[in-house]
């Protein structure tokens, strides 16, 4: 698999046809629902066992790694049936929950060289004193794999807003309307019963994690070792699932008691989709792969002042977000047009206004107790008006002023950090390591 880029919307769904074609009987692919836009929600399946497991790709629309992930799985089990047949399963692959939001977010994945492919890169995006693009691991260069850049990854940035991310349907007291992509979700949990849901996220720059709605006894060593076999930093105590147990670094369990819902930033609370599917006795496990790496996050040192560090990080983010505002404020009134333009704008405006209660989060939790703890709190605090500002660039056609900030802010998070390009072959590996690993411990 190595050289293997992601894939588009379009050249996943042709690749998974291609490969069903060619596998008659083996994969089957059928549509489940379809999303706001009127597109089909695609499930491969793979086996004929009586009990299921379900993998869910695309469920954030910058995120494509599950995609390819999810179809690289099913290919194996078509070339080796006998690795599935032991198991005695048919493992289902939902190949994208999201695909209007990754037929917005995909646009970085084909942009001219000028906007990000491989030879654009900023100042401390590749190899230190080499002007390389960035390779993940010894030895493999730009000829193993062509680098993307983070400055061409967020000029084409899409996140949609939280409320809008079909992962996370609203709890029953929301007025809002369910969107049919979770509804579609809800309705396949509901069908397969799944013994294992799987749900593969890409984090943007960092290191890996796993969460788990159950303890599974000996997945924390496995997943630490495959990581370390890949060359790839774990979080040593991520930020997501702030109410959930560090079973060990970059393992969070959801304790007995834990919550039954998902609060963002925003105001926004959901019931998670992979919440939803403890009703059946299903585990649920969330895979998190770096699509660039950050070794610092990883140090398990303690850090002698942690309250300093969340001073300096909110410092950061709520000077940043005023820095944005300002810019947007000098822009004069300019209102988006299209459907487009709109989802960015709703996205960036709803980043820009959250940072009082990001840090409100920061300061009532015990963070940055660690130097990889004070390393992924610094990486957020730059991430968040990043991506606003990414947004919003789009959302108001470009705008020279905002084009100037996103190329400072994404050269500066590269080169602060040290931010390294994981080949897609390796986070990809990583998340089917992960997966038939813990397939094989709950099956």
């Amino acid at each position: 698999m190595r050289g293997t880029p992601y894939p588009t919307l379009g050249e996943l769904l042709r690749r998974a046809r291609a490969t069903v074609a060619a596998r008659p009987g083996a994969l089957r692919l059928r549509a489940v629902g379809t999303s706001r836009a009127g597109r089909p929600l695609w499930l491969l399946s793979a086996g004929h066992g009586p009990r299921h497991i379900l993998t869910v790709a695309g469920a954030h629309a910058n995120e494509p790694v599950g995609g390819v992930t999810s179809l690289s799985l099913a290919e194996r089990f078509a070339r080796e049936p006998a690795l599935l047949q032991e198991s005695g399963c048919t493992w289902n692959f939902l190949l994208c929950l999201d695909p209007d939001g990754a037929s917005l977010a995909g646009r970085w994945l084909t942009a001219r060289p000028a906007e990000g492919r491989p030879g654009a890169g900023l100042p401390g995006e590749g190899r230190p004193g080499t002007g390389l693009p960035i390779a993940g691991r010894p030895g493999e260069g730009p000829a193993a794999e062509a680098s993307p850049t983070l400055r061409g990854y967020y000029r084409r940035f899409y996140r949609p807003a939280f409320a809008a991310q079909p992962e996370f349907p609203p709890v029953a007291s929301d007025p809002r309307p369910v969107m049919p992509e979770s509804e579609a979700l809800v309705r396949l949990i509901d069908e397969l019963r799944p013994v294992v849901q799987f749900s593969l996220h890409g984090v943007e720059v960092g290191g890996s994690f796993l969460q788990l709605t159950r303890a599974v006894p000996g997945a924390a060593a496995t997943y630490r070792r495959i990581a370390a076999d890949l060359g790839i930093p774990l979080e040593h105590r991520p930020f997501d699932g702030m109410g959930w147990l560090a079973e060990s670094p970059g393992v969070l369990v959801l304790p007995d008691s834990g919550p039954t819902e998902e609060r963002d930033p925003s105001g926004f609370t959901s019931q998670a989709t992979w919440l939803y599917a403890m009703r059946h006795g299903t585990v649920s496990a969330v895979v998190e792969a770096p699509i660039w790496s950050v070794a610092g996050v990883s140090d398990p040192r303690p850090v002698a002042e942690p309250r300093r560090e969340v001073a300096e990080a909110s410092e950061i983010l709520l000077g940043r977000a005023k820095q944005l505002e300002a810019v947007v404020g000098e822009l004069g009134p300019r209102a988006p047009d299209t459907p487009e333009e709109i989802a960015h704008f709703t996205a960036a405006r709803e980043l820009m206004d959250i940072g009082p209660g990001v840090v409100d989060t920061w300061n009532s939790a015990e963070l940055a107790t660690t130097m990889g703890n004070a390393v992924s709190l610094g990486v957020a605090a730059r991430r968040i008006p990043l991506r606003a500002a990414a947004m919003m660039r789009q959302a108001l056609g470009g705008a020279p002023a905002l084009d100037t900030l996103v190329e400072a802010w994404a050269r500066e998070l590269a080169s602060t950090f040290d931010a390294r390009w994981v080949p897609v072959a390796d986070q990809t590996e990583l998340q089917i390591r992960t997966m038939l690993a813990l397939a094989r411990a709950l099956v």
